[in-house]
């Protein structure tokens, strides 16, 4: 996954100052903003605000987030989801406005996305950012199912060139821990700790945010793991950085509905995995019950609120059961322009073994079927590989 970016390293003396160069100007040069990937068509018709963000043309939302005010006081934690959900409509209207030039962009002193920090902030007081809803309190240093703490474990960050191609060059930042147990999971060692990452904080984050921008990277790409444990400490990052850079949710969509409204507003891009087209194989494959419900919520709470590019990996065998489901479901219910990347790159990982179907790769015969069923789902904005 590393092999076509160049991999950050953080100074010993100072974990928050890369002491090497992100971007070469070679590398610059292979996705310059003016490239066709962002003046494509089907690019623009399923993503037209990433595609402004990331040309300069329109702020990324927490930036707006942050330029909305909205007042609040140490009230009950209802109360302020009842604010949450007033300020969004708000929000959008004052996003609409920023963008037809009708006003100019404030700097209050309470603000959208302060609410949702001190949203974020109870919800780790009984954490449930993801779907699990363990309710340990990670604010006293207890850990629950993601084993995640009150501070990012951080394990690398590089530019990637490897991405979609309306991505690229994305500037990736990887931390430690998930919310599910994907038996064939590629990225084993950062999701299950088997490294154990580097305390970062959200004020060191926000720097490493500050240099990837800085150097040519066209978005922040917050991966894991699984970025829903550090929800929060997100919000609390981008809060601190000073520029307007695009923001894309890399997650498996196993994340709770207060999660969903907390990047409702903040998210610019939802990069969104679609895994499974049952709940039997979400648990038996990656231990995560009720997947099938989570996931399609989330995915239709991107398209309400953000841009949508998801991530279908065909598994071996899981066609009938996985692939096809999937692809109907997202073409009656997001649209055949939704822009869906199918995914032909599974290889057996770590504890992939342990069932008979995964301990191999994908067919030439599995993969057409696959396409097969998309055109017939009647998708037209397949990611081309």
């Amino acid at each position: 996954m590393v092999n076509s970016a160049q991999v950050l390293t953080v100074s010993s003396s100072n974990p928050c100052i890369p002491s090497t160069p992100i971007i070469s100007s070679e590398m610059r040069s292979l996705r310059d903003p003016r490239s066709n990937a962002l003046d494509d068509p089907k690019v623009i018709a399923s993503l037209p605000r990433y595609v402004d963000v990331v040309k300069g043309n329109r702020l990324a939302k927490f930036v707006i987030a942050r330029g909305f005010q909205v007042d609040f006081d140490d009230a009950s934690t209802s109360d302020l989801w009842s604010l949450h959900a007033r300020s969004l409509e708000g929000y959008l209207k004052y996003d609409e406005a920023l963008n037809a030039g009708e006003i100019e962009l404030d700097t209050p002193d309470s603000s959208f996305l302060d609410l949702k920090v001190e949203l974020g902030k109870r919800i780790m007081e009984s954490c449930h950012l993801c779907a699990r809803r363990c309710g340990v309190d990670r604010s006293s240093d207890e850990t629950g199912y993601c084993r995640c703490s009150d501070d990012f474990a951080y394990s690398s960050c590089f530019t990637h060139l490897g991405e979609e191609p309306e991505l690229v060059p994305s500037g990736t930042i990887f931390t430690c821990g998930c919310t599910i147990r994907c038996i064939h999971c590629q990225n084993w060692q950062i999701s299950q700790w088997r490294e154990a990452g580097d305390a970062m904080t959200p004020e060191g984050m926000a720097k490493i945010v500050e240099v990837l921008r800085r150097h040519g990277c066209w978005n922040i790409n917050m991966v894991g793991g699984d970025p829903t444990p550090n929800a929060w400490l997100w919000l609390r990052t981008m809060h601190g950085v000073t520029k307007s850079i695009a923001t894309v949710w890399n997650s498996n969509s196993y994340y709770s509905t207060e999660t969903a409204q907390l990047l409702a507003g903040f998210i610019d891009l939802y990069l969104l995995d679609f895994k499974y087209g049952n709940n039997r194989c979400a648990e038996e494959i990656s231990d995560a019950p009720g997947y099938w419900e989570e996931c399609t919520r989330n995915h239709l709470m991107a398209k309400r609120y953000g841009e949508l590019l998801i991530r279908v990996l065909v598994l071996p065998s899981h066609n009938e059961c996985c692939t096809g489901p999937i692809i109907n479901w997202i073409a009656e219910n997001l649209g055949p322009m939704t822009r869906v990347n199918l995914m032909f790159q599974y290889r057996p990982e770590w504890r992939a073994g342990e069932r008979e179907e995964l301990r191999r790769r994908l067919t030439r015969a599995e993969i057409q079927e696959a396409l097969d069923m998309a055109r017939d789902a009647g998708l037209v904005n397949l990611v081309r590989g």
